[in-house]
């Protein structure tokens, strides 16, 4: 696609170039997204990470201007595919480390370096013992999505597909709380499946995407509650820059709010579209031929760049990376 068949999506402040597939030329041949391209992080230097269910490895690495560096995690590949999920990336002293989060109970939530070197991991039995017995019954599941990270050192860890707990660590990696569990009731959950640090106001929150419960929820650092927000379909990861939060909506489209929690850009917002994408149990996100330019099908993350871009992974067979350059 050449850059004059990009299309134009939003309007006002936030118009964006979108180049659908941006990472797919430099892909090397026999390397694949699989079942779907997941999470999106970006290390100090810049490199971009997109977790995956294909091979090799569960994470593919990419320069800003789209060219395959390399494959790695490869712990969080079984066979035959990878169960690549959430992906975060913090800067502890000089060196960066990645949390990866795989979406599979057999496997476990791990901290490594940039460089494939693992430095821990915790499989369901080590945070079931670590947490008291939350994950004692055997009807809860274990399969986390999401990492975030809080101003203290500790780190967040979400049960998104298993108990529907966010797990809290402090900073010497001891668990503190866990929030939430399965319900509709205000501070409870159902599908926690990403979640981020919200500073906008200067006071540092967590707010969680709250899948199923078409919300998000915000908590203090101490874990109150503070804030629900509804309006939402089903939203999916959150990420946030200056005075703007952005959500990537599982149901084909993309949220800004500003710091009034007002909703300030949908990208991509057509209910007809929208309702030819869930369809027949989502089998849209199965053909590529039916996908169309400046549409998404289902948008699983999103992350903004330095210069106020937006990267999206979405859960599609094949996977889709699509850059949104922004014009104003």
């Amino acid at each position: 696609m050449s850059i004059s068949e990009n299309a134009m999506i939003g309007s006002g402040e936030f118009v964006y170039e979108c180049h659908h597939n941006w990472d797919r030329q430099s892909l090397p041949g026999g390397y694949e997204y699989g079942n779907a391209s997941h999470g999106i992080a970006f290390d100090s230097q810049g490199l971009i990470y997109i977790s995956h269910n294909g091979n090799p490895g569960s994470i593919f690495v990419f320069d800003g201007d789209g060219r395959f560096v390399k494959a790695m995690a490869e712990m969080h590949n079984a066979g035959p595919f990878a169960k690549g999920h959430g992906v975060s990336i913090r800067k502890e002293g000089s060196e960066d480390f990645l949390y990866l989060a795989p979406a599979d109970s057999a496997m476990a939530f791990t901290k490594m370096s940039l460089t494939g070197e693992v430095v821990w991991q915790k499989n369901r039995d080590t945070i079931n013992r670590e947490s008291g017995g939350l994950l004692e019954d055997p009807s809860l599941g274990f399969k986390p999505t999401k990492i975030s990270f809080r101003p203290d050192g500790g780190y967040y860890l979400g049960d998104g597909y298993g108990s529907h707990h966010v797990f809290e660590y402090d900073s010497h990696n001891k668990f503190v709380r866990a929030l939430g569990g399965h319900g509709t009731a205000t501070g409870k959950f159902s599908t926690p499946h990403g979640h981020w640090l919200d500073d906008r106001d200067g006071t540092p929150k967590l707010v969680v995407a709250d899948r199923a419960n078409m919300r998000l929820q915000w908590f203090g650092m101490d874990g109150q509650h503070l804030l629900s927000l509804g309006g939402f379909l089903f939203p999916a990861d959150i990420d946030v820059q200056g005075e703007y939060l952005l959500v990537p909506d599982l149901h084909a489209r993309l949220t800004m709010l500003n710091g009034k929690n007002e909703v300030v850009a949908q990208l991509g917002d057509d209910e007809t579209w929208r309702q030819t994408v869930l369809a027949d149990n989502f089998a849209m996100r199965g053909t590529p031929a039916q996908w169309r330019r400046g549409q998404f099908v289902h948008p699983h993350a999103a992350r903004f760049d330095a210069e106020g871009n937006i990267y999206v992974a979405e859960w599609v067979r094949t996977g889709r990376i699509t850059k949104l350059i922004r014009k104003t």
